[in-house]
């Protein structure tokens, strides 16, 4: 059985192309969205992966029609693949069923996953070139290291509520005692390695 799929991204546009599209390739049932491609929650996609069966075969208009992006239409071509479900794009002339389909889609998931593996590669070379010039990932501290210190003896001399300390500091709790649990621990390590 063939389950067709359409998605037009707003209301402005019209799925008719689509579905006659899909209608003239023999699709019996033709499930369709009006979202962004970019939306996770597509509830006629949803409603298509639920009803289709093993032996079934998915087609679509365009590969673009289905994934938010190339890794998810890999996953969702995968994950039918797993189910016994076949994938067809009519534009694109792609047919899991066949050989040569199955290798277009191998393609894909390693160029996918190349694509990842350079992302990575240039995040990490990018954070050490900026660690060898002194500079750190993160959010930036809240208060100075000699407020930390004041801080820290205003708490032990509890000559001020943790109230007053918050406000004096301008902080919350919560990054009070972050503070306070932090040189903790650096003086338990440096009690330990003296």
């Amino acid at each position: 059985m063939l389950i067709g799929y359409a998605r037009v991204s707003t209301s402005d546009q019209n799925l008719d192309l689509q579905t006659d599209a899909l209608k003239n390739a023999g699709c019996d049932e033709i499930f369709t969205d009006v979202a962004s491609g970019a939306k996770t929650e597509r509830e006629g996609l949803s409603k298509a992966l639920n009803y289709i069966r093993k032996g079934d075969i998915m087609v679509v208009w365009k590969l673009d029609r289905l994934g938010r992006s190339i890794q998810h239409l890999i996953q969702t071509v995968q994950d039918l693949e797993t189910n016994g479900i076949g994938f067809r794009s009519l534009q694109e002339n792609i047919d899991t069923n066949t050989s040569g389909g199955r290798l277009i889609f191998h393609v894909f998931g390693a160029l996918a996953e190349f694509e990842r593996n350079l992302i990575r590669e240039c995040t990490m070379a990018g954070l050490k070139a900026a660690r060898a010039r002194g500079r750190v990932g993160g959010r930036p501290k809240a208060l100075k290291d000699s407020q930390i210190q004041t801080m820290k003896k205003l708490y032990q001399d509890r000559s001020s509520s943790i109230n007053e300390i918050c406000d004096l500091f301008r902080i919350s709790r919560t990054t009070l005692y972050k503070y306070l649990n932090d040189s903790k621990a650096k003086d338990t390590s440096q009690d330990q390695t003296d």
